[in-house]
């Protein structure tokens, strides 16, 4: 099976059916690097809905993207054997049966000695990933582009699976080393006042939205490298931690957040991280109209990832 994206300059981006990038569609594992994986669920959604939409949107934005990444100097898919392997099955409207759908997708491509490349979905299919992804890794460090912790115990009548909790429940199951794992883009108004800090007696690092600015990005992406210490690492990106300036179409914007920018400014300034996984979440294309631009954003952060797998390829 040929891996290289259909030329663009040698057929038009509106002809043929949308895979990432222009990809092949996966018809077997066998000798793929990397693979881009739908992860359709909203069940655990506490307000937008709509993200079970977000791997066709992005996809469809995404064949406005080239396989060069000038950042990295790289032709990602010249170095990268990548494929576009459709959607992991769900329960609509069964949080924790979804889980377990998307944990078997996931653990397919995992166990294939394939790196998944996720497009969620509400920020809960990121336990799924890290479920399937640390059964062959072990404990991951996480790093996590996110406004809002999402390590709160509970959520509506006492549910502890929803978007809000993942990385709770991630470090009391084991499958992420906290004290190799980063939060960062934290702001705005608070339920309660530990909501921050809980994160850190969890043994997370956390970088606030001020924070991060006050330290700089080249300092930050060298923090990254840094906290994460050549451990397996799973890099997750919530469309919210950038301003709704920037991508209004996501589950919970929060204002005074980063550019777009300067998010992919801070993602091309990442090195040195041995990248074992990675989603983009929380895209609501119902609220994308009419320019799908949070959706070319989305598209972009995911080709920033695989990029940054990439070079990792090429050094070794």
């Amino acid at each position: 099976m040929s891996v290289l994206p259909i030329d663009s300059l040698e057929t038009p981006r509106f002809c043929g059916v949308p895979t990432f990038m222009r990809l092949p569609q996966a018809t077997t594992l066998k000798g793929l690097d990397a693979a881009i994986l739908g992860l359709p669920s909203d069940s655990g959604a506490p307000f937008r809905t709509g993200a079970r939409f977000a791997p066709n949107a992005v996809r469809a934005m995404s064949i406005m993207l080239r396989p060069i990444n000038p950042y990295r100097n790289i032709n990602v898919f010249e170095t990268l054997a990548c494929a576009d392997a459709g959607d992991a099955a769900v329960v609509p409207g069964y949080e924790e049966e979804s889980l377990e759908r998307l944990e078997l997708a996931v653990r397919a491509v995992v166990e294939a000695g394939v790196t998944p490349f996720g497009i969620g979905g509400d920020h809960s299919v990121t336990l799924a990933a890290l479920r399937a992804v640390a059964a062959t890794h072990g404990p991951l460090a996480l790093i996590q582009f996110d406004s809002h912790s999402d390590t709160w115990d509970k959520y509506f009548a006492g549910k502890r699976y929803s978007a809000g909790t993942p990385f709770r429940r991630a470090v009391e199951e084991g499958i992420v080393d906290p004290s190799r794992s980063i939060q960062i883009g934290m702001r705005g108004s608070l339920f309660k006042a530990d909501d921050v800090s809980q994160s850190v007696e969890l043994g997370y690092e956390v970088v606030t939205t001020d924070e991060m600015f006050a330290m700089g990005i080249p300092a930050l992406a060298a923090r990254i490298a840094e906290r994460t210490a050549g451990a397996p690492a799973y890099l997750t990106f919530d469309l919210d931690f950038v301003d709704p300036a920037f991508a209004p179409a996501v589950q919970t914007p929060e204002a005074g957040g980063p550019s777009a920018r300067e998010a992919l400014d801070l993602l091309r300034r990442i090195e040195g991280v041995n990248l074992v996984g990675a989603d983009v979440v929380e895209l609501c294309p119902p609220y994308d109209q009419p320019a799908q631009t949070t959706a070319l954003l989305a598209a972009t952060v995911m080709a920033e990832l695989l990029a940054l797998r990439a070079a990792g390829v090429a050094r070794t």
